[in-house]
């Protein structure tokens, strides 16, 4: 069966932001009342596991070897059959 996973990865609390940090000065500096920015990555994956289960487990497997760092990062997803 197809899945497709949509990955959440961003920083933990306490771990800096550039990129989240400057867009919020741009955002300021175009006079918007931007208070603060967090950037995060969304991953959407596509592929196929025998289960809802077993494509949870993939997935769970796929952002601790690749797409987030367990030091800086924190994930969270969905996944859902594709059409």
């Amino acid at each position: 069966m197809m899945y497709r996973a949509r990955i959440k990865v961003s920083l933990k609390s306490g771990h800096s932001d550039p990129e989240g940090e400057m867009t919020a000065q741009s955002l300021k500096e175009l006079e918007y009342s931007v208070k603060k920015v967090s950037v995060s990555k969304v991953y959407e994956v596509y592929f196929e596991a025998d289960s809802k289960e077993k494509a949870e487990k993939a997935v769970e497997e796929m952002c601790r070897r690749l797409l987030a760092n367990p030091t800086k990062d924190d994930y969270s997803f969905e996944i859902e059959e594709a059409k």
